[in-house]
């Protein structure tokens, strides 16, 4: 089930310019000189701990007694009130102190005493619209909410907007700046909300939500977000969600709420109340329906197609079927990495393997260069071969390491040549790279290598890939797991291994373990004697156990009480078998006692 958002801004040009005049930095603080305290009488009164003639201890002042403390006082008070000194270098430590990052005194001069008034900025203090200049005048493209409080609307002459508003401020609209903002708003939202995200005109996005939504806890909770994420950047928006790209466009626009939310196969119902407007038609489809008297986008349900096409043009009649989801309507998504392409057309159709093998290699040769000079190297690329009949060939082949050698790649072309069927002859071929990583330069081989380097296993890995899949070239790591087919998974053939565990393992495993039958075996703790498996008796010459492994109870509650009891077994051919027994032997709850066969060793 396809859903899609359009994210609908309407003020964005004038919201835009308020965002570029709001301050970078909030204004600095008035800067005001220290009030001048009297001094605190802190002095408790008589006190059981004696102070050493009244001073506390520790007091620079009382060095020399109370008698000298006294000449200290007067000169003090002799002393201008701005040079005495505070409290707190007296050793009274009730003064409140000044925070030690009080703002400085401005140096700009001025009065002593002068404070900076604050720099006031409102938000919209003018009236204040956006001309465009089309053809010999110029137009209102935008308008303020103040503007629009007072009558002033886009699509105004400048002329008119002057005439009515005296105090108006006017200024030159941007378009490639808005453009530019809504591209990077739609790469946030690639980034960041959806996969698929494209631009929509030039006041909105459409965001692709098909099963994008639940991440973020279902559609209104969506549209809450980014209607907030919007809020925090000074931007107003609507933002509706439906079935077709057409029908979310509308009702974003023209559907008077800034959530909307269209329950799947209700766009008829829901387009029929607007007006017609909001399928996006040409203003000569616009005023020809203004002559036939159709108003809402209901009134073009009943007409037949014939008429209606004539009348308005068979463009209005494939914004209706695109809005209604009878014709696809494709969202061209926004790539936010540019892949590297190369491309080659020829002179003339090509078919046999040796042409496009040397063409091949052509455009390997120029894809190196293209990598090289933006630091890339290729984990996929995608050759296209364009054939004269129109059906595309395409073969694709992975690195299972980033590279960029142009023998390698040719060399891995090479394996797939056969699954190019020209036909009639191709006529381009192109070269793309969907998966790419950073490539920087490395040291190469020297004349005498150091022997404790490892082989590069890639290219043998990489054509090993070629010939019998990327899936058949794997390595096993482990896992943390008791558990025997639990502990082991398939791994990249480069990726590191752990070590394995130092009790042994066979050399293979079943994939599940398979029921032995006829089992004869001493309980609790011997091996088997006799079993038989696939049919085929076995008679046990050697055995080796048990390793007694309990099932995981965090994983599934059938496992509280499993116990396997597992051993090595040699059988009379020289067989050897890794068998199990479910249960203790002693305990019914641990198991029922029967054999199976996990593995084999040699």
């Amino acid at each position: 089930m396809t859903r899609v958002a359009s994210l609908y801004l309407p003020q964005l040009a004038i919201e835009r310019l308020r965002r570029l005049r709001r301050p970078a930095a909030p204004p600095e603080r008035a800067w005001s000189p220290a009030p001048i305290l009297p001094p605190v009488d802190d002095d408790p009164g008589a006190c059981s701990v004696p102070r050493g003639g009244g001073w506390r201890p520790g007091a620079r002042w009382a060095r020399d007694g109370a008698a000298k403390g006294a000449d200290i006082e007067e000169q003090i008070a002799r002393l201008p009130e701005h040079q005495r000194p505070p409290m707190r270098v007296l050793g009274r430590r009730s003064e409140p102190a000044d925070p030690p990052f009080r703002a400085m005194r401005p140096d700009e001069g001025g009065p002593a005493g002068a404070a900076r008034a604050p720099v006031a900025m409102p938000l919209w203090g003018r009236p204040t619209v956006l001309i465009e200049r089309v053809g010999q005048r110029e137009m209102v493209t935008a308008a303020c909410p103040v503007a629009l409080g007072l009558g002033l609307a886009p699509g105004m002459a400048a002329a008119h907007a002057r005439a009515l508003v005296g105090d108006l401020d006017v200024q030159d609209a941007d378009p490639a700046a808005d453009c530019a903002w809504l591209d990077r708003l739609a790469l946030h939202a690639v980034t960041h909300w959806t996969p698929t995200a494209s631009v929509s005109g030039s006041d909105g996005i459409w965001l692709d939500m098909t099963g994008a939504s639940h991440l973020f806890g279902g559609e209104p909770r969506f549209c809450r977000h980014v209607l907030r994420f919007l809020a925090r950047l000074g931007f107003s928006g609507a933002i509706a969600i439906a079935g077709t790209p057409g029908a979310a466009h509308a009702l974003a626009r023209y559907g008077g709420a800034p959530i909307t939310i269209l329950p799947p196969s209700t766009e008829a119902s829901a387009l029929a109340g607007l007006s017609i407007a909001a399928l996006r038609l040409q203003p000569d489809a616009l005023a020809a329906a203004a002559r036939f008297g159709l108003e809402r986008v209901g009134d073009l349900y009943p007409m037949p197609r014939g008429p209606l096409a004539r009348r308005l043009g068979l463009a209005a009649v494939e914004r209706l079927d695109q809005a209604l989801g009878r014709a696809a309507e494709p969202i061209v998504a926004l790539i936010p990495f540019e892949a590297p392409e190369v491309t080659r057309r020829l002179l003339e159709p090509i078919g046999t393997a040796e042409a496009i093998a040397q063409v091949i290699a052509d455009l390997v040769d120029d894809l190196v260069l293209v990598l090289q000079q933006r630091g890339l190297g290729v984990r996929s690329v995608v050759l296209t071969a364009v054939r004269v009949d129109g059906a595309d060939r395409r073969i694709a082949i992975g690195a299972s390491r980033t590279t960029r050698d142009a023998k390698h790649l040719v060399r891995m072309f090479g394996l797939k040549l056969d699954r190019i069927d020209p036909g009639l002859g191709i006529e381009a071929m192109h070269l793309t790279v969907p998966h790419s990583e950073p490539l920087g330069a490395r040291l190469g081989d020297t004349l005498l290598p150091e022997s404790g380097d490892a082989p590069d296993l890639a290219p043998a890995i990489d054509q090993l890939a070629g010939r019998a899949g990327e899936q058949a070239v794997f390595r096993l790591t482990l896992e943390q797991s008791d558990v025997p087919e639990r502990a082991v998974r398939r791994a990249g053939p480069l990726a590191a291994a752990s070590g394995w565990p130092a009790w042994k393992r066979p050399v293979r495993l079943l994939r599940r373990p398979e029921q032995l039958s006829h089992v004869v075996a001493l309980l609790p703790d011997h091996p088997p004697r006799r079993f038989t498996w696939r049919g085929k008796p076995y008679a046990v010459t050697a055995g080796d156990g048990p390793e007694r492994i309990h099932g995981e109870w965090w994983r599934t509650d059938r496992e509280l009480w499993a116990v396997r009891d597992y051993f090595r077994v040699e059988v009379e051919g020289g067989q050897r078998f890794w068998v199990f027994r479910r249960g203790d032997g002693v305990v019914p709850e641990t198991g029922d006692l029967s054999w199976y066969l996990h593995g084999f060793f040699g």
